[in-house]
């Protein structure tokens, strides 16, 4: 574990590398989780991507040397266990699936609410259970996708918000359990320009859609969405052995939305 970098000549150290490590990335096939991908790949590690979508995960693992692909839908038990079996050795996983869903308490049916506890948190709940004994063997890290969704409340949320929040509490718990065994952290991202919110926009904002994106836009205080490159730089931090003190940590990265 690198701690302290004094005697090294001028060279020596390379920060936030991840050569010979394996990464298990999930909802790896768009946005920020194929971002996490490609950044990790560049940094050393062999990336697993997990997700539903075959076509777009084969198409960024082609471009990406040693990495695999694993179809998966991480809600549904028996298909997590047998992904699991293909996975011999761990030490980065980045719990990046995750659904969203736009209304009040008054909007929400219970299968809305259900559906996304179902993905959002028993999804990152299977995954981790099979990852554990992977990741304690190589006393590696674990990085959960938050969001400042779990941190604060935001209108129209209600069934998003509790789930995120669900995220940020399992982390702290789990960095609580392992603390000398691995690292468990949470990145919770602003609102992030992505096909997750595009698609969030098409489906429950027709003919509203510019306007939608503005408010969004203004809702960051620095006046503009976050890039998936921005978060992926934050997880590739949080993967290295750079943030080896760092365990438990819930990180916003939102341009200033919490800070008010």
């Amino acid at each position: 574990m690198r701690v302290t970098i004094e005697g090294m000549s001028e060279g020596t150290y390379a920060p936030f590398r991840l050569d010979g490590k394996v990464a298990l990335i999930t909802g790896a096939s768009s946005g920020i989780g194929a971002a996490i991908s490609r950044l990790f790949a560049r940094a050393g590690a062999s990336v697993i991507l997990m997700a539903r979508d075959h076509a777009r995960s084969e198409s960024i693992a082609a471009e990406l040397h040693g990495s695999r692909v694993i179809l998966c839908d991480i809600s549904d038990e028996s298909e997590v266990n047998q992904a699991f079996r293909s996975i011999d050795r761990l030490d980065i996983l980045v719990n990046n699936a995750g659904v969203g869903w736009v209304g009040s308490v008054e909007e929400t049916s219970l299968d809305d609410f259900r559906h996304l506890f179902q993905v959002n948190v028993e999804g990152l709940f299977l995954v981790t259970k099979c990852a554990v004994p992977l990741i304690r063997a190589s006393r590696g890290s674990i990085i959960n996708m938050g969001s400042v969704a779990g941190m604060v409340g935001l209108k129209r949320r209600f069934a998003y918000c509790a789930s995120k929040g669900a995220v940020i509490a399992l982390t702290r718990q789990l960095a609580l359990d392992y603390a000398m065994e691995m690292r468990v952290n949470c990145i919770c991202p602003g609102t992030i320009d992505t096909l997750f919110i595009d698609n969030l926009i098409e489906k429950n904002f027709q003919g509203e859609q510019e306007m939608v994106r503005e408010e969004m836009r203004r809702r960051q205080p620095v006046g503009r969405l976050g890039t998936a490159d921005e978060i992926a730089a934050l997880a590739l931090y949080l993967a290295s052995e750079d943030s080896s003190f760092m365990n438990g940590a819930i990180l916003p990265i939102d341009g200033a939305l919490t800070a008010g």
